[in-house]
């Protein structure tokens, strides 16, 4: 895995070219994002390691994947990830993690993760864009999926999707890890 100082280091740069490619100033991308322009600043200076949830609205506002915001080079039109360079966005003592493998930008933002989520252990998530689509594959254990404050249990072998324009979470109330692949799909901006 990247150390996460280069992570910062890739996000303070991509952050701020794409910033400035789409002509936001700091004051026009906060009011998009919901993220304050302090909060920018520090991260476009990587003096700050923020909230996946902040990365997300960043990423949102600007059209572009949590994958295009860490990117740490520009790559021929195969980009393969090796292991070591796939992106650890967040992690709990008790072993919970959600890695980052691959993005695309075209047409819009596409991301595919790898999860792990330890017993007793949840990742809740802000609403994304209108038009989010996510699809989870559950490879073992059994997953809760709160969409909008229902539940829904998935389990090991069994595939969902859903439209995730509402608050949603990711929850293991069994005994065992529940592993599992997560697509999401941002429609491009308008």
């Amino acid at each position: 895995m990247p150390d996460l100082e280069h992570v910062a280091q890739s996000l303070a740069r991509n952050l701020k070219r794409l910033r400035q490619e789409r002509g936001y100033s700091l004051d026009a991308l906060a009011a998009r994002s919901g993220v304050s322009r302090g909060m920018i600043i520090q991260i476009e200076q990587a003096r700050t390691n923020p909230s996946i949830g902040t990365v997300v609205r960043l990423g949102d506002a600007l059209g572009v994947s949590i994958a295009g915001l860490v990117d740490q080079a520009e790559g021929p039109a195969v980009r393969m990830v090796p292991p070591e360079q796939a992106v650890r966005l967040w992690e709990t003592p008790a072993g919970s993690h959600g890695t980052l493998l691959v993005g695309t930008e075209a047409p819009g933002p596409l991301e595919l993760w790898s999860w792990r989520l330890m017993p007793g252990e949840g990742h809740d998530s802000d609403p994304h864009p209108v038009g989010t689509a996510e699809l989870i594959r559950v490879e073992t254990g059994r997953l809760t999926l709160v969409l909008d404050g229902a539940e829904f249990h998935i389990p090991a072998g069994a595939t969902a999707s859903f439209e995730a324009a509402a608050p949603h979470g990711y929850h293991n109330s069994g005994p065992e890890p529940v592993e599992m692949t997560l697509a999401i799909s941002v429609p491009p901006p308008r």
